[in-house]
Formats: C-alpha cells, structure tokens, sequence
C-alpha cells in the first residue's frame, strides 16, 4: 500500500470517528482545484466550489496557489451563506503543504473553523 492511500485512509477514520461535524473535502490535479462540504450523516454535497466555475475561469493569467486562496474564500462564503461554520477539514491524500495549506488558511479568514 503506497504513502498516500495509507495517508487518505488515515485521515478519512480519524474524522469519521471523531467528528460528527459536516466534512470539507479538498482535490486537486495538476491543473484543478475542486472543494466540498459534505453531510456524511446524509450522504450529500451541502456547497461546492471548483475552479472550472465561469466565475474563475473568466481570469486569465492567475497561478495555481492564488487560484486555491480565491476558491478558499469562495466555499466559506458560500457555507457562511447556508448557516454552516464549523467543519471537519478533510486534506485527503495530500499533506498539509503548498496548495492545500493556502485553500486552508484562505478558508479559515473567510469564516470557516477547523
């Protein structure tokens, strides 16, 4: 079993075990960043974010790490919006480094507590 599955695993018990909070998702490729906040009680996506959405693709010229703070902002606002603000932060595989550390602390100004 490869470092990352084994990291992914890891995370997904430790908040399910514990957390009984609405979970937030982050996943990245090489050229995407994509974020959601889950009930997992439910089973469903509360407020999603990506940065496929027109409102992000209209700017041109932007690197990936200021692409993760803007969509950071944006799912706070719109959790904020339907009343949710406090969640369980799932980073998945990735380790809390780069991009996954900016769309966390971009996330964690704009409202958001984990």
């Amino acid at each position: 079993m490869n470092r990352s599955l084994r990291r992914k695993n890891r995370v997904k018990y430790k908040l399910k075990k514990n957390s009984s909070r609405n979970r937030l998702s982050v996943f990245k490729s090489n050229n995407h960043i994509y974020a959601q906040l889950i009930n997992d009680e439910k089973g469903i996506t509360l407020v999603s974010a990506s940065s496929l959405e027109k409102i992000f693709v209209k700017v041109k010229n932007i690197s990936k790490k200021e692409m993760a703070e803007k969509i950071g902002a944006e799912i706070a606002k719109r959790s904020l919006k339907q009343g949710i603000k406090t969640v369980a932060f799932d980073k998945g595989k990735y380790a809390y480094h780069g991009i996954i550390k900016i769309f966390a602390e971009s996330a964690r100004t704009a409202g958001l507590e984990f």
